[in-house]
């Protein structure tokens, strides 16, 4: 892969500090809020947002505001992301301002997770009464039938199952279903919600949806329901959610669509304000599957949240070796 020499000159000029370089090493590892960037440098949030500023305007970032927040991520063009890995492959892992910033950054996202799973253990037991608050479930469950077909399904993988609803709805049509969650208490109460509805053939897992350490190609189903909002790193829980699908299968995604309800970040530790087509749309591109369908489901009330469902398939070979896309 190659760049002109301008292109070139500018990528090495706006990478060439140490600050940005400390900035792409963090942005390497998931998108991250100007605030968090200040605190892991401990530098001032005007001079972290001038560093942004100089990589944003190189290509090698991307700036998007959410609510009252704004978060950066590396570049999504293929030439600039590539010369930014190449650049960052070149240099000591053990690099001691580097190794700080890892460590810090660990902090950060331990921080994170202890704070979300202090939320869960606190609102497990109310967890669908609380999903219910903002947008009529019944809705929602029958617009997720709908993006995923008739079934029957081989293998489903519940993603975040929290209290077991998206088994309890999609069990029946599946031969067999897992569920990850990282929660224990969520696990608990979705190991009770499938053994009352007679699902034997729902397992529950403790699992990071980062990281499921299942095969490829693994399910004909798999479904992310309300969980990238709460994820430090929503494009690769998709990027991994995508691994899971087999030729021809689908990937069910729910959330919001963007809002500005900044208590749900500070009460109920939200840390994404909802997601637009075109990010979502991205994401399953870029992990190899294409965009099927969309579901959009008003809220119940006037100051509620609309639900978005997006359908994204894995292309199945045909017997001439070209593709054929999932029926939508």
């Amino acid at each position: 892969m190659t760049m002109k020499a301008d292109q070139a000159i500018e990528i090495l000029r706006a990478a060439g500090e140490p600050s940005r370089l400390r900035i792409l090493a963090l942005l390497a590892r998931g998108e991250l809020a100007v605030m968090e960037l200040s605190h892991i440098l401990d530098q001032s949030q005007p001079r972290v947002s001038r560093h942004l500023k100089l990589l944003v305007e190189a290509g090698l970032a991307e700036r998007f505001p959410d609510g009252a927040w704004v978060f950066y991520r590396l570049t999504g063009e293929a030439k600039p992301r590539a010369a930014v890995q190449a650049l960052l492959a070149l240099v000591d892992p053990d690099d001691s301002a580097l190794a700080r910033d890892a460590e810090r950054l660990t902090e950060v996202q331990a921080a994170r997770s202890d704070e979300a799973a202090a939320y869960f253990a606190r609102n497990a037991a109310r967890w669908d009464e609380m999903r219910s608050l903002y947008v009529d479930e019944a809705d929602v469950e029958a617009a997720l039938l709908q993006a995923a077909g008739p079934g029957p399904f081989q293998r489903l993988i519940d993603l975040g199952s929290g209290s077991g609803r998206m088994l309890a709805l999609f069990g029946p049509l599946a031969h067999t279903a897992l569920g990850l969650d990282l929660s224990q208490q969520m696990l608990n109460i979705a190991r009770d919600q499938t053994a009352k509805a007679g699902l034997t053939h729902c397992e529950l897992r403790h699992g990071d949806i980062f990281s499921t350490r299942l095969p490829s190609a693994h399910a004909d189903l798999v479904v992310v329901h309300q969980v990238l909002h709460y994820l430090s790193d929503p494009a690769a829980a998709v990027a991994e959610a995508a691994r899971l699908v087999a030729p021809g299968g689908r990937l069910i995604i729910a959330d919001f669509a963007p809002h500005r309800l900044e208590f749900l970040r500070e009460q109920h530790q939200h840390r994404r304000l909802g997601f637009s087509d075109e990010e979502i749309k991205r994401w399953l591109e870029g992990a190899g599957l294409s965009l099927l369908g969309r579901f959009d489901l008003p809220p119940s009330k006037a100051d509620g949240l609309t639900v978005h469902i997006w359908s994204g398939g894995r292309a199945l070979p045909n017997k001439t070796g070209q593709d054929q896309r999932s029926a939508a």
